[in-house]
């Protein structure tokens, strides 16, 4: 039984090039390419972003809607939005590797991606040392460290500019919309608040169930935050 597990890992060594790039992807899998992505699928704007943080933004073949930072990334090909992309477009497209948002596009989007033979590499961004730690591995999967690395470091020594800068001051209370129907939050659980925090502000809503809860504005004026800020929809929100 030994023999023949030795004989089958040995096979298995063989079958991969001695160049491969091998990745950890952040669902835990291991992403293994022939040789640095050339043609890359982002399925959310944030990967875009950080493709291009990590030198290669030029390799991009295909993004989702809403995928405008920065502005050269506004002129590649969409094959839909986040959540409701085309399998077709994408396939068109050829691509070596494909990015996506773990808990934006689904798992179930792994899943046909791969029975379709698409190298893909999951993102998901959990905490603010999540971002420098992504663009080092993007980096690694195209093979531009040379950019990777020193962008990450500079991220990280940022992060660790702001700590010092705002440690130790009186928290700000902090209600972050990021929906305004129906009004949503965040928990503490979410990337945004460890942003609020940062920037020597509490998440009023901190303690809630669910990562992006629904409320009503009665427990929004409850809770008597200091400050409200509000992202993608409803900014002009009359109430506030």
């Amino acid at each position: 039984m030994i023999k023949h597990s030795l004989s089958f890992i040995f096979i298995l060594a063989l079958s991969i090039p001695a160049n491969a790039i091998t990745v950890q992807d952040f669902a835990g899998r291991e992403v293994t390419l022939s040789q640095p992505a050339q043609r890359i699928v982002a399925l959310a704007p944030h990967i875009v972003e950080n493709l291009y943080s990590a030198g290669a933004g030029d390799r991009l073949v295909g993004v989702v809607s809403y995928s405008n930072y920065p502005a050269q990334a506004v002129g590649i090909p969409r094959v839909g939005s986040a959540n409701a992309f085309s399998l077709e477009q994408i396939v068109a497209l050829q691509p070596d590797l494909v990015v996506m948002w773990g808990s934006g596009n689904g798992m179930h989007t792994l899943t046909q991606l791969v029975a379709l033979d698409i190298p893909v590499y999951v993102s998901e961004l959990r905490r603010l040392s999540d971002v420098p730690d992504s663009i080092r591995r993007l980096g690694q999967l195209t093979g531009t460290m040379a950019v990777s690395e020193p962008e990450a470091l500079r991220i990280e020594g940022e992060l660790s500019a702001m700590q010092r800068r705002y440690n130790g001051l009186k928290q700000l209370g902090v209600f972050y919309q990021i929906w305004d129907e129906p009004l949503q939050t965040v928990n503490g659980e979410h990337l945004i608040s460890e942003v609020i925090a940062l920037c020597g502000g509490r998440n009023i809503f901190s303690d809630a169930t669910f990562l992006a809860p629904r409320i009503s504005i009665e427990s929004v004026l409850l809770r008597d935050p200091d400050a409200i800020v509000a992202s993608g929809m409803g900014e002009a929100r009359p109430e506030w």
